[in-house]
Order: structure tokens, then C-alpha cells, then sequence
């Protein structure tokens, strides 16, 4: 008979697994832009559903074909700039130089941190007299239609350092829409905290196969743990350990649709989330973490060459909750 080979179960592509700080992601490095405006926006996973559409790829076997896709809902609130930073360049990367805070503030952020006196905004721009900052980024705030403390997070600016000086003054105290943003058909990258389900076994951490009946007591263990030399447990055997609640990043999701809330919430809203508040973002395809996780989107860092619209015909509203 052939040789029969059981390949590994579960990808090592991030081992050694680890916890994520908080329940929202960190995006730390941005890409390069000459457009002046916000490089990224959040939104709240509220479910998913299906979509018909035109396949507009000319290498898709389906082309010109009315298709399903499944696809992700965010709904993404607008995003209130309560202020912005400024950064200078050192040996050791960017540094702090100043803070520039809106004279009126949201009273949801003070749930977050305490605000103090906010002094008027002129005293505020004089600390940059003088000073040219290497980069600049907004201080946003979400807003969700659920009970939960607002998250509060940076944005990075496209264009010169001057250009998001100047356009970070223009939208201070305002509120940013997910069509300022993001467009229809483009890339983003999507930054999430997957669903944790805390100290779990081999079996559910990397698909081990269970043992028969003879095998005692190791019927959920692995067999072997390695061979006398090195006399160690190396880190590719499978083990029990931390499962989920860590941080994911998927390059090149496309956006199907920035649709309004009557037109992507299903009949009954979506489970364990309810009905979509702000704006709804279609991204095609899966996004780690349950409903109500913070997702946030950034420019595509390596964006594809090719690029092709989206010819959307209906999106399903159908009740999911019995799904």
C-alpha cells in the first residue's frame, strides 16, 4: 500500500500564539499617501449576508455571470475629531511634540478618560509656532448606538506634513462619514481581534486526531511529545494553551458597498447585535471576531494591480435570526 501521510492541522503561521492587550487592534505602520485625508476608519462587525452581483473580473470563469458573495456588514458611526498630535522625527522614530484638543467635547468621551480644562484653541496652535511637525494625526472617538465606552484611537493623514497640519485644523471638532473616507470597489486592509475562547486542548487548538479506546488515558493528548535528543518539548508539538483573543490582519479586502443602515439590516436585525446604527460598510468576504468586536480599516499597505468594479444587483435582507 502507499505511504499515507497525515498532514500538520493548524497554522503556525503566528505561533507562538499570544493574547491581544485590548478588545480593538493596533495598526502600526501606515502607508504612503498624497491624498489628503484620513488613511484608515473603524466600524462595529454587526453580521453577515449575501449579495448578488455582476462578476466584473475579466479572469473569472464566471464573468458577466449574476454571482453570490457573502459579505461582512460593519457599521461604522461617524467618528467624532476631538483633536490631533503632531509628531517630530528622532533617532529613536516619532516623538510627541503636542496635543491640539477641540474646545467642545463629546460628553460620551469623558466615559473613557477624564477631560480637563481645554484652553481656547489659539493658546493651543502657538506651541507649533516656530516648529514644523514630521507627521500629523487625528484623535477620533467612535460613537456606537449600543452601551459601551466610546474607543479612541489615531488616524494617520495623507499628503505633506504642511497639507495635514492644515486639513487636521479644518475637521477639529467635526465629524468624519465612512464616505469621506472609503469608496466603493476599493482595497483596505482589516485590522480585528479575533473571538477568544480562552485555555483550550490540542484537539481544539490544532486538530489532533483523538485517540481509540486503547490509547489510556490520552485520548485528547497528543501521542508522541519528541524523541530522547535534544531532551526538549520543541515548540512545533501541538499543546494545550491559549485559543482565540489574538490580533489578525488581512491585506487587500475589497468593499462591495457603502450602503445606509434600512438597506443592509435584515428583517429582525442581525443576531446578538441588533440593528445597524451608522453607516453600513460591505466587505466581501469573512472578518475575524463576533458581532459588536471594533474592526478597523486601513489603505491598502501593498494594494493589487489589478482592480475591477462592482456591479452589485441586491443585497439579502432576509432574517438571520435563525441562521
Amino acid at each position: 500500500m502507499p505511504n499515507v501521510r497525515r498532514p500538520k492541522r493548524g497554522s503556525r503561521a503566528f505561533y507562538p500564539l499570544s493574547r491581544a492587550r485590548r478588545p480593538y487592534p493596533t495598526i502600526e505602520r501606515w502607508p504612503h499617501s498624497n491624498d489628503v485625508k484620513p488613511l484608515g476608519f473603524a466600524g462595529y462587525k454587526a453580521g453577515m449576508t449575501h449579495v448578488m452581483i455582476i462578476d466584473t473580473n475579466s479572469n473569472s470563469k464566471t464573468k458577466g455571470q449574476l454571482i453570490s458573495r457573502a459579505v461582512t456588514v460593519l457599521d461604522c458611526p461617524p467618528l467624532s475629531v476631538f483633536g490631533f498630535k503632531a509628531y517630530s522625527n528622532t533617532p529613536h522614530g516619532l516623538k510627541s511634540m503636542c496635543d491640539v484638543l477641540a474646545e467642545k467635547q463629546n460628553k460620551n468621551l469623558e466615559r473613557k478618560f477624564v477631560v480637563k480644562k481645554i484652553k481656547p484653541l489659539d493658546e493651543q496652535l502657538k506651541r507649533l509656532d516656530g516648529q514644523k511637525p514630521a507627521k500629523v494625526r487625528l484623535l477620533v472617538q467612535m460613537n456606537p448606538g449600543f452601551k459601551q465606552k466610546p474607543e479612541v484611537f489615531e488616524l494617520a493623514i495623507g499628503g505633506t506634513p504642511d497639507k495635514q497640519l492644515e486639513y487636521a485644523k479644518g475637521v477639529l471638532g467635526k465629524e468624519l462619514r465612512a464616505a469621506d473616507v472609503l469608496k466603493e470597489s476599493d482595497f483596505i486592509d482589516v485590522f480585528s481581534i479575533t473571538k477568544g475562547h480562552g485555555t483550550e486542548g490540542p484537539v481544539k487548538r490544532f486538530g489532533i486526531r483523538i485517540h481509540g479506546r486503547k490509547a489510556q488515558q490520552m485520548a485528547r493528548k497528543v501521542g508522541g511529545k519528541g524523541t530522547t535528543e535534544p531532551g526538549k518539548v520543541r515548540s512545533t508539538v501541538p499543546q494545550g494553551g491559549q485559543h482565540g483573543w489574538q490580533s489578525r490582519m488581512e491585506f487587500n479586502k475589497r468593499i462591495m458597498k457603502i450602503a445606509k443602515a434600512e438597506d443592509a439590516t435584515p428583517a429582525g436585525g442581525f443576531l446578538r447585535y441588533g440593528k445597524v446604527y451608522g453607516d453600513a460598510v460591505l466587505i466581501d468576504g469573512s472578518v475575524s471576531g463576533p458581532a459588536k468586536r471594533l474592526i478597523r480599516l486601513r489603505s491598502p499597505m501593498r494594494p493589487p494591480k489589478t482592480k475591477y468594479a462592482v456591479d452589485m444587483k441586491a443585497i439579502s435582507t432576509e432574517s438571520k435570526q435563525g441562521v
